[in-house]
């Protein structure tokens, strides 16, 4: 009777450290897998910035000159086109300007004369006869205009698809995107879009620009009100008229 007891106080003894703590490892293992299901991953980025990301990329900056008649100079307007264009090539331009000139249609005569003035509004914009490469291209259909095409390379932001594509319904026929409550995929993207188009230099969305230099003059005056003991704050005092005065109310 003793010699069973003894065995079974044997068997009921509490574990040690090391048994302690595989016992706590698998409590907390249970603990995980009873606790709440895994959310699903969202159909798209939540971000606008991550589902239409703004990107750098080499693309080509084209200008349409309209071939006018034979004999015939570049209007004001398309010269003042070109002449900007080329101001344009010479802030940002990568390699050369490609001219291309339609060939095979009755207007080929009237594109040499305008090529011609094409050539000298690029030289008002400080582009070199050296960095032009002229080339022909066929015109498939003659009745519609052919113009002579300026191109060159420049690095531009846009968005690296379109915009208006719709891969899921709005409506309630998917219930789970319905019921998600998150934006639909095209959300954002003109936003995206016009933000890009509208950036003067794209290199100012990867880095800022260096701060120029501070108004000595100004901070001089600022720092020597500070030893006056006095505000250094700027007042700007500007009086508008009454509103009732000037439109005669009461």
């Amino acid at each position: 009777m003793v010699k069973t007891m003894t065995a079974h106080s044997s068997q009921t003894r509490l574990p040690g450290r090391s048994g302690a703590i595989l016992t706590l490892a698998a409590g907390l293992a249970l603990g995980a897998c009873a606790g709440k299901p895994e959310l699903a991953a969202p159909l798209a980025p939540i971000d606008v910035r991550e589902r239409h990301p703004i990107v750098l990329r080499d693309a080509p900056r084209s200008l349409d000159v309209f071939v006018g008649r034979a004999g015939a100079d570049l209007d004001p307007r398309q010269a003042e086109d070109v002449v900007e264009f080329a101001r344009e090539y010479r802030r940002g331009g990568r390699g050369g300007l490609v001219v291309q000139v339609p060939s095979g249609t009755r207007r080929e005569f009237a594109a040499g004369d305008t090529l011609n003035g094409v050539r000298r509004a690029l030289a008002r914009g400080g582009v070199s006869p050296a960095s032009l490469s002229v080339r022909t291209y066929p015109v498939a259909d003659p009745g519609l205009a052919s113009p002579i095409r300026l191109t060159f390379a420049s690095l531009q932001a846009a968005l690296p698809h379109d915009c208006g594509s719709w891969p899921r319904d709005l409506g309630i026929s998917d219930f789970k995107q319905a019921s998600s409550n998150e934006p639909y995929w095209n959300f954002g993207c003109a936003t995206q879009a016009m933000l890009a188009a509208q950036v003067a230099d794209p290199v100012d969305l990867v880095r800022s620009r260096s701060e120029g230099r501070s108004d000595v003059a100004k901070r001089l005056g600022a720092i020597g009100k500070l030893r006056e003991g006095k505000d250094p704050s700027t007042q700007y005092r500007q009086e508008t008229p009454q509103i009732n005065s000037a439109v005669g109310g009461r």
